[in-house]
């Protein structure tokens, strides 16, 4: 049984810092650029409000709800998360939702530009995207292009592992250039994979909350859209929870492939904030003209404790995985560790609604500016799509369809790179120069590799992937450049 620790765990948050890059007429370099790609949109509309809910290494299959009609174990049998149904009842649910990257920061940047990490770097984005760079377009600025009384806001997570602060993109609002260590991370290598704890404001879920509430209760009061970015810090470890859900989950018969009382408490403390949040929808009377936007930055991580060789076959484990039917988790591009709960609710989405056209993170940025009324062109550079027309279904989404994802990883262990294209998925491993091929539609584990049967659409797509790292100038470690 793990330890229990009752920590007295400071829960004050960052104060709103005023930044050069935080007044309007800092934003002026943005509007510009706005301006110069021809981004205007129509006078005299009532723009929408967003929502955007965004997680911390929740797995696809680590909540109740399942992801997929035709997948029963694309849920928990564990986690209870009935927000996050409820959530998924009022919209529509992406079976094929993927996050940017399989890690924190390359999602977290991606996001706010609508680019891909291939094309934004590891090493060079802190000199390429900082508060002197005046050529990328964030999310707040693109917004306040298409109507300047929108107002923004961050609060949580931001870690982009740069000197870059919400308020150089243009948020009005935010808790700084934050890390895990400011959800209350107990940063012990050791105990934080082991240890439960106790604390009255987990992962600062409620703190963070009590500020999104305020913020939209404001901008309502005042007549301004606005643009919301809740990104909570659960359920990255370490494992904090309030006694009352621990003492739940407890009690409580685990289940096969989920069965941790604390991580199971933790995810409930976190979706009791996500209910609080729509809870004030409603009460502001907003419903009808805000979009909710719930996402993970990444997949879960597979085993608990993480094991230091997590690209091995399924297979070698012996145990069901934590990302089950998936395979892999955090920090890899298998399934497990890329796609996530991907639910959106707003005006003109069918409720209760499936689709399994694929979307991922860099597809925000251009879809929710499109909702809000954008006209003309994104930069060439914005590699995302809007998926609007996928929300309302007022067109085919043959563009959504024919489009490859593309994925990269830059790391020294274990680098490697993914794309998929249709049901195929092809994975480049850099070090051991191995190609990976598999069918999604019949094969969303990964355990069979047919590479070696189908040489054509391997090379196809192996082809597709050398051709889009080459063309963004992608970081790929010298001794394995292609």
């Amino acid at each position: 049984m793990n330890a229990i620790k009752r920590n007295r765990i400071n829960t004050s948050y960052h104060r709103n810092r005023s930044f050069p890059g935080g007044s309007f007429t800092s934003l002026l370099p943005l509007l510009f650029v706005c301006t110069a790609f021809s981004l205007y949109s129509q006078a005299g509309a009532e723009r929408p409000n967003f929502i955007l809910i965004f997680t911390d290494d929740q797995g696809w299959s680590s909540t109740s709800l399942q992801m997929d009609d035709e997948q029963p174990s694309s849920r928990s049998d564990f986690y209870q998360t009935p927000n996050i149904e409820r959530l998924a009842r009022a919209g529509k649910r992406f079976t094929h939702g993927y996050a940017s990257a399989a890690i924190c920061s390359p999602s977290r940047r991606s996001l706010q530009f609508g680019q891909t990490p291939a094309r934004q770097g590891d090493i060079r984005f802190a000199n390429d995207y900082g508060p002197d760079s005046d050529t990328h377009l964030a999310i707040p600025g693109v917004l306040k292009s298409i109507d300047p009384t929108y107002r923004t806001a961050h609060y949580g997570k931001w870690d982009l592992r740069a000197d870059i602060f919400p308020e150089d993109l243009g948020y009005d609002e935010s808790d700084g250039n934050t890390g895990n260590k400011d959800g209350n991370m107990n940063s012990n290598s050791i105990t934080k994979w082991t240890e439960y704890f106790i604390n009255s404001n987990p992962k600062k879920i409620r703190s963070l909350t009590s500020r999104a509430l305020n913020f939209m209760e404001r901008q309502v009061k005042t007549d301004h859209p606005f643009y919301l970015q809740i990104s909570h810090y659960a359920t990255h470890v370490d494992i904090q929870a309030t006694e009352e859900s621990f003492d739940e989950y407890w009690k409580k018969d685990p289940g096969t492939k989920h069965g941790d009382p604390g991580m199971a408490a933790m995810t409930r403390d976190l979706d009791d904030g996500i209910g609080l949040i729509l809870d004030k929808v409603h009460e502001l009377g907003i419903e009808d003209n805000t979009y909710i936007i719930m996402m993970a930055d990444n997949g879960g991580v597979e085993l608990m404790p993480q094991t230091r060789e997590k690209m091995i076959p399924p297979s070698e484990y012996g145990r069901m995985r934590r990302n089950y039917p998936l395979r892999g988790g955090k920090w890899t591009l298998y399934e497990g560790g890329i796609r996530v709960p991907f639910i959106v609710a707003g005006p003109g989405i069918d409720p209760g609604s499936q689709t399994s056209t694929s979307v991922v993170g860099w597809d925000i940025l251009p879809t929710i500016t499109d909702l809000a009324g954008l006209e003309g062109e994104l930069p060439q550079d914005v590699d995302g799509h809007s998926f609007k027309n996928v929300l309302t279904g007022s067109a085919p989404m043959n563009e959504m369809a024919s489009r490859p994802l593309i994925f990269h990883r830059y790391n020294d262990h274990y680098p490697h790179s993914a794309i998929i294209f249709g049901h195929y998925k092809l994975i480049k491993r850099w070090k051991k120069g191995e190609v990976e091929l598999y069918n999604l539609f019949d094969d969303i584990g990964e355990t069979n590799n047919i590479a070696d049967s189908l040489p054509t659409k391997t090379k196809e797509l192996y082809t597709m992937l050398i051709d889009y790292l080459k063309e963004v100038n992608a970081e790929i470690l010298e001794t394995y450049n292609p």
